[in-house]
């Protein structure tokens, strides 16, 4: 599990603290920088999670089929998973390029905070194609086992974005200064230089992934509406769990711009927090795919629970480790002191809640998705956040009028409920489902 685990985990790393060094970039231009490009990277959110709930949905398939050793099929998805990535990236490109304010408009008022947003929005956007590209070929190498090509490339890429953001921003090594547009920039540079990489390793390589035109196109209707049924709830599931999430994010941006500012600092900072639990969870995925393709369904419980156990262990122990390090962290962004305050007291509840955050991730992103088991993770992550976690965080934020640190306790009661439902599940064995022999799927 180790030689999945690390090197998806590396990368997230240096995604999410790269990430967070840029946040503290931004940070310097202010709390209403801050909370322009939190708000601008709203449209690239909802992009990340519609495309994840394709990838994810097609993983099911791919780390089945690659345990069977079915090329065919394998290449098939990917296919079909690049047309639904692309389609989702040009919708959101042109909501980006075409009525930047308008959706801007729906999570803030403060005319500042969107003219700031509206132009960063419309450089970054350009970013969405090669992302949708790139994100698909790495998550079905990752299913063949492959996680170090698609590691390497990104770490480089990311590592390039964080240079050229520090640069641009302040108008270092000769290039001008842009503000908060020089970030825009530079990630779009990097995501199209990142692409180029990864296509170029994928086919010079001669990866199991490197399909040919004639392969990724090798659709009939039949195939691909085996491949949907279990697709779709995957791909609603994260529709509704990401309008969800756009949901508080409105709720934040409505109790002002310090909340928002202070949500935004705490975010990028659970993302480096989050990391190696990310790497477990695919790697879970994998190797719970793998097994359940191959038959051996006994084994994919046991590694399922294994992963539970890791998760509660390791999740309470960066809750520790968060406390730790708070002050240190929040004093390297150059905001108000009552933004920092908020911002310690929405951490204090993320470390409360983590072991139960990571355990959901596992749970649904490792374990129910890799089973087959769509509808019951379609119910418990994207319903319970508009049956709970929604009209909680409204009712806290807008009738008792809770400051924001009480208003995330009302968002973590959706965790608390998933965890609870998701346990259950787990337990029944019910999710495990051959998805490659219960359809028929076979090589073409």
């Amino acid at each position: 599990m180790k030689k999945l685990v690390l090197p998806i985990a590396a990368q997230q790393f240096m995604f999410a603290a790269l990430n967070m060094i840029g946040t503290v970039f931004v940070g310097q231009k202010g709390e209403t920088a801050v909370a322009a490009v939190g708000l601008a990277g709203q449209a690239a959110f909802l992009l990340n999670l519609a495309t994840f709930g394709v990838v994810s949905g097609a993983m099911m398939f791919t780390a089945q089929f690659w345990g069977k050793r079915d090329l065919a099929n394998l290449r098939r998805v990917l296919g079909l998973s690049l047309g639904l990535s692309l389609l989702a990236s040009l919708f959101f490109l042109a909501v980006s390029q075409f009525i930047p304010e308008a959706f801007l408009k729906v999570y803030s008022k403060d005319a500042a905070v969107i003219a700031l947003g509206v132009e960063y929005m419309r450089i970054f956007s350009w970013s969405f194609l090669f992302y949708s590209v790139t994100v698909c070929f790495a998550m079905v190498m990752r299913s063949t086992g492959d996680v170090k090509t698609p590691t390497a490339i990104g770490v480089a890429a990311l590592a390039l974005n964080t240079v050229l953001s520090w640069a641009l921003i302040f108008g270092k090594l000769g290039l001008p200064e842009l503000s908060i547009n020089g970030a825009a920039v530079a990630a779009v540079i990097s995501r199209a230089l990142e692409c180029a990489a990864l296509l170029y390793a994928v086919y010079a390589g001669r990866s199991p992934v490197a399909a040919s035109l004639r392969e990724l196109t090798d659709l009939d209707a039949a195939f691909v509406g085996r491949i949907l049924r279990p697709m779709f709830p995957v791909i609603l599931n994260e529709l509704f769990w990401s309008f969800g999430v756009t949901a508080y994010s409105v709720i934040y941006g409505r109790m002002g711009t310090d909340a928002l500012a202070a949500v935004n600092i705490i975010s990028s900072i659970e993302q480096v927090a989050f990391v190696p639990f990310i790497g477990i969870s695919n790697a879970t995925a994998v190797l719970v795919g793998n097994r359940i393709g191959a038959g051996r369904e006994d084994e994919a419980h046991a590694y399922a629970g294994r992963s539970l156990g890791i998760g509660v262990l390791g999740g309470l122990l960066t809750g520790l480790l968060l406390q730790a390090l708070k002050w240190p962290l929040l004093s390297l962004y150059n905001v108000s002191p009552e933004v920092v305050r908020d911002a310690g007291m929405v951490m204090n509840v993320l470390s409360v809640f983590m072991w139960m955050r990571v355990n959901n991730q596992t749970l649904i992103i490792g374990i129910l998705r890799a089973g087959g088991d769509t509808r019951f993770s379609l119910v418990v992550d994207g319903v319970i956040i508009w049956v709970v976690g929604v009209p909680l965080s409204a009712l806290g934020a807008f009738v008792f009028h809770f400051p924001v640190y009480w208003v995330a306790v009302c968002v973590m009661s959706e965790e608390a409920t998933k965890w609870i439902l998701g346990l259950a599940r787990y337990r029944s064995r019910k999710w495990i489902n051959n998805l490659v022999h219960e359809d028929g799927l076979s090589s073409a």
